[in-house]
């Protein structure tokens, strides 16, 4: 079938994405590649990628197309999943022969609940579905394709058998080749990346039992899954030739360092290219393993510490120690390997208290940048789970995000109010980063460099909209 691989708009700015770990508007506008669309897309000859919202493309501009194609596959979330929908409808009254189908952790943990709210939608692929989506593309009857979930003639939705997750990811192929053919790749933009950037996977799946992460919980599994070391070297070398204006490359991974052989083996391959890099890692990686990376291309890590209080560590499954994070973080910046840290607040065991306490935690280790997210138990999570049996999550927040697509704070609790939860974003930011340290270094770095002076204003500017909004959000609430 002529399939259109679809991130539908939906809010201003909002980042939905796969490699977006919770989806919704940033303080400073973000916006992750579509991977886990590309990646199907990567499969299916002659199909088309449509990444709406960092191409500003707006509704009326895709459902022009809609007649171009017979399928449309449409990537979706919790806090789009109505807007997603409605796009679904807008197509097909555009094209009523076109038949739609969703993927992504949303209808991977609910396909019959999806389904059965959306009947414009004729079916959702479950879990791993990239071979789930070439098989409907390719025409195979729906009867007979394992991993989905469809309405068949009579409305009735029915449910096929699970599909084996995949063991050989170099079966895939590039994702990267999708990003040349459809994505103008300068309008991808994450603050703490070099720009322009690339990013893709280099394997699937975490080891850790984090209890709020969504993707291990809902598609990935806790198997960390990997491409053989060569498939990701080959797809570094397509990306030199066809993206020549790379300053960086990004993988994706939820934890690169789950394998640190693997690790190593990709970073000295990569420091043959003359490649800078960055990726996702636990806060527990060895310094000799540290250094190794570092000597070869590393520029900075992106590392989810979530809290500096030990018990709440311990009720989310981080399977981390504070004072582990502490000298990895030591050794991160005696080897000059900048961190992105990012922490969470309104975890289970949250408190006035321990959020000072992550506060404190942040401003003594010094990360380079930070990112502060609320607490989103997306449905399939522990979390979810946990904060439906206690009562923690009222209805009205189910979705996540406000209706300008900005992150609430779905959860409270007995002894800490969603407004107290909510505040403690901006509380956090500023006594992060109005100090005068962080300021001097600040400073420093647009001094040296004309560029990052012109990115920091511009990110300066953002913040301070991004702060009016949610105080503006707060008085409203």
């Amino acid at each position: 079938m002529r399939t259109l691989f679809l991130q539908a708009p939906t809010f201003d700015g909002f980042d939905g994405g796969a490699g977006s770990r919770y989806q919704a508007k940033r303080e400073i506008k973000s916006f992750w590649y579509p991977t886990w669309l590309a990646q199907p897309a990567a499969l299916v000859e002659n199909s088309k990628l449509i990444d709406a919202p960092p191409h500003k493309t707006k509704l009326d501009e895709i459902r022009g197309q809609a007649k171009d194609f017979d399928l449309v596959v449409l990537h979706t979330s919790v806090p789009s999943f109505k807007s997603d929908v409605k796009t679904i409808e807008a197509l097909k009254a555009e094209n009523p022969n076109l038949k739609a189908g969703l993927i992504g952790a949303k209808v991977a943990v609910d396909a019959a609940g999806s389904l059965a709210q959306a009947p414009a939608v004729d079916f959702v692929a479950r879990n791993e579905f990239d071979f789930t989506i070439k098989d409907v593309a390719d025409g195979i009857d729906m009867s007979k394709i394992k991993g989905l979930s469809y309405r068949n003639a009579s409305g009735v939705i029915v449910h096929n058998e699970d599909r084996p997750i995949m063991t050989d990811m170099d079966q895939l192929p590039f994702v990267t080749s999708v990003y040349k053919r459809d994505l103008v790749m300068e309008n991808y933009f994450i603050g703490y990346l070099k720009h322009p950037y690339i990013s893709f996977y280099s394997g699937r799946g975490c080891k850790s039992r984090c209890t709020f992460c969504l993707w291990p919980q809902t598609v990935g599994g806790h198997t960390y899954r990997t491409r053989s070391v060569g498939h990701v070297i080959e797809e570094i070398k397509y990306c030199l030739k066809a993206f020549p204006q790379t300053k960086e490359f990004f993988f994706d991974d939820d934890t690169f360092t789950d394998n640190l052989p693997r690790a190593e083996e990709i970073a000295r391959e990569l420091g043959k290219l003359g490649v800078t890099w960055s990726c996702n890692a636990k806060a527990n990686v060895p310094r000799e393993t540290l250094k190794v990376l570092r000597d070869n291309g590393l520029r900075l890590l992106l590392v989810g510490y979530e809290s500096g209080n030990q018990q709440i560590l311990h009720n989310i499954k981080k399977g981390m120690r504070v004072e582990v994070a502490e000298k990895f973080t030591k050794d991160c910046h005696e080897l000059g390997i900048a961190i992105h840290g990012t922490f969470i607040l309104g975890l289970p065991g949250e408190s006035k208290e321990t959020i000072q306490e992550t506060i404190k935690f942040a401003t003594r280790i010094n990360p380079h940048t930070i990112q502060v997210s609320l607490a989103a138990p997306y449905p399939g999570t522990f979390l979810y789970k946990q904060a439906v049996e206690n009562g923690w999550l009222d209805v009205e927040n189910a979705e996540l995000v406000d209706e300008n697509g900005v992150q609430v704070a779905p959860l409270h609790y007995p002894h800490l109010s969603h407004t107290e939860i909510f505040n403690s974003v901006e509380d956090f930011y500023k006594k992060f980063y109005f100090r005068a340290p962080k300021i001097a270094s600040i400073v420093g770095e647009m001094v040296r460099s004309p560029d990052m002076m012109k990115r920091r204003l511009r990110e300066g500017v953002e913040f301070w909209h991004f702060l009016k909004e949610r105080q503006s959000s707060a008085k409203a609430a």
